[in-house]
């Protein structure tokens, strides 16, 4: 089982998955960026982007990615990445249902005030021009069509430890998780 975590970019994917992680049975944390990263790396460039998930390769690279390692480890992944685009949500989920793979799409969500706020007060990354690019698009997909692909949990006033022991009870009361776990 994949519990896919999205939402814009500053609003606390990377934190809550890393609290997330260890209250799911036998799960472990992949980072899609990781692929897109590899990707980056190819020399000379695949081709000029600002964002490494208009790349065709990076999708399917996640599915298989993703496949491999249930393959060879089983469990659960928790996998945090900003999909804004839903023809790339569609082709990732696609890909992983292809494959048998259940997903939990959860999408953290807080007001563009306080957004803001935490991308200019970043104490680890500092503002970032890039993630400030990303609140319109957010904002967008949002409205047209992510909120109603995905189970949205509000951040606004809510830490991050209660929000990964929110998504943690949802996934685990959910039977097939714990089926899709504990299958041999």
């Amino acid at each position: 089982m994949i519990v896919w975590i999205n939402g814009t970019h500053g609003v606390g994917k990377t934190t809550t998955s890393r609290l997330l992680q260890p209250l799911l049975p036998d799960a472990r944390l992949l980072d899609p960026e990781k692929v897109g990263e590899t990707l980056m790396d190819i020399r000379p460039l695949l081709r000029p982007t600002d964002d490494f998930q208009h790349w065709d390769p990076w999708r399917p690279l996640v599915v298989e990615t993703a496949r491999r390692v249930l393959d060879y480890a089983g469990g659960m992944l928790v996998m945090p990445q900003t999909v804004l685009v839903e023809r790339y949500w569609r082709e990732i989920a696609a890909g992983l249902a292809g494959h048998g793979i259940p997903v939990r799409h959860f999408v953290l969500h807080t007001d563009q005030t306080t957004l803001l706020d935490r991308i200019r007060n970043d104490t680890d990354m500092g503002p970032s021009d890039f993630r400030f690019s990303r609140v319109e698009p957010y904002a967008e997909a949002a409205r047209t069509w992510l909120h109603a692909a995905a189970e949205v949990v509000d951040t606004t006033d809510t830490r991050p430890e209660q929000v990964a022991r929110q998504i943690a009870d949802a996934v685990l009361a959910d039977d097939d998780a714990l089926r899709a776990v504990t299958a041999p």
